[in-house]
């Protein structure tokens, strides 16, 4: 915020209530500098500042069977590699900077906190067709290799293992689409992590409304005519409808929108703001993006889980509604999985709640304080 003061008085006659009134106004100013200081500095995570790098993962192989050469992978680190290694995967359509919030990263990351970053090794990866990793809109287009959860997976594991040279992960936590990649690498790799915390998912089939609401975004951009089969000349505009409609649906708490939009009027105002907020993503990446968790289910293999799991849900979740009871016959199927459930109210978002680890990060801190070293 910008402090805003009259200037002081222009006169020839510099008297002694001209320097007062100088003196007044400078003094104002000076404490309102200070206080914008202390705000920022306030607001600001109190935790090491991320290390960008980037690695290339040769002969990368597909569930598909195609083989990329070189697949890039873009990762951010916090914390020294001494620390023990913690693994941090985002939602869909997300990259590194969506984990890297005030209300997530500074929640955990700072002196004392779950993960604090003097005790912790934190990776956090961009996965497969995000971010700065490989994707479509490199200039394969719709030519890029069809991935899914499992590939984006092993993109992960080969990072950690033969990039960084991790041979154990302390924890893994993920929220949705990291959620869901959380479940899957503790099926597939069960004896390489001590603790999982996966958010906002569940480790059953995609199917019903999430993957309905998955199918109208992806059928949304092929059926548009701009979308040329991926050869467009300028982005398809039905996608930022599609988003816009995807977002209302499947995220934000049905409390927290009636308490935002009581009225036809403020409903109005709240979805105009959201069509015409810009909306940079690439047709192509987007579509790749939700189409890859289409054949996502972990649930046949759940009894190969070794690792302690906490899993995160918040109860208004448009996408794991917990009435359904999915998740709590599943981890019946995991010996002391346990199930931290937020409960909904105005301050939730529904599935977007995970968001922010003032839910949960006493429950996190606990997990690691009593999950086993394998």
């Amino acid at each position: 915020m910008i402090a805003r003061f009259a200037a002081p008085p222009r006169t020839t006659d510099y008297t002694q209530e001209t320097r007062m009134i100088t003196l007044r106004w400078a003094c104002r100013l000076l404490l309102a500098f200070a206080a914008a200081l202390t705000g920022a500095a306030a607001g600001a995570a109190d935790f090491p500042a991320p290390k960008d790098a980037e690695a290339v993962l040769r002969d990368f192989r597909f569930h598909t069977g195609e083989v990329m050469s070189e697949m890039r992978v873009h990762y951010r680190t916090v914390g020294e590699p001494t620390g023990e290694p913690v693994l941090v995967l985002h939602g869909t359509a997300g990259s590194t900077a969506s984990m890297l919030t005030p209300a997530f990263a500074g929640e955990l990351f700072g002196p004392g906190q779950a993960l604090d970053a003097a005790k912790y090794f934190i990776v956090l990866p961009d996965a497969i067709g995000a971010g700065k990793s490989s994707k479509p809109s490199d200039g394969l287009r719709a030519k890029f290799p069809r991935y899914n959860y499992d590939d984006m997976v092993l993109a992960q594991y080969r990072l950690v293992t033969e990039v960084l040279g991790i041979k154990h992960l302390r924890l893994i936590i993920g929220n949705s689409m990291g959620g869901m990649h959380t479940w899957v690498w503790g099926v597939k790799y069960p004896d390489f992590v001590d603790a999982l915390a996966p958010m906002a998912s569940q480790p059953t089939a995609m199917a019903s409304r999430n993957w309905m609401m998955r199918r109208l975004i992806i059928d949304s951009i092929r059926n548009d005519p701009e979308w040329m089969g991926g050869n467009y000349t300028t982005q398809p505009r039905a996608i930022k409808t599609a988003n816009v409609f995807f977002g209302i649906a499947t995220n934000g708490g049905s409390m927290a929108y009636q308490q935002m939009a009581p009225t036809r009027e403020a409903a109005d105002k709240l979805l105009d703001g959201r069509l015409a907020a810009p909306f940079t993503a690439d047709a192509n990446d987007f579509l790749y993006q939700w189409e890859s968790s289409g054949d996502y289910d972990p649930a046949p293999m759940l009894e190969r889980i070794k690792a302690s799991v906490l899993v995160i849900n918040a109860a208004d979740d448009e996408r794991n509604p917990p009435e359904t009871g999915l998740l709590e016959r599943e981890l019946k199927r995991i010996p002391g999985a346990r199930l931290h459930l937020i409960p909904a109210s105005v301050d939730t978002r529904g599935h977007g709640t995970t968001g922010n680890a003032k839910f949960y990060k006493a429950a996190l801190q606990e997990l690691l304080q009593a999950a086993p070293r394998r």
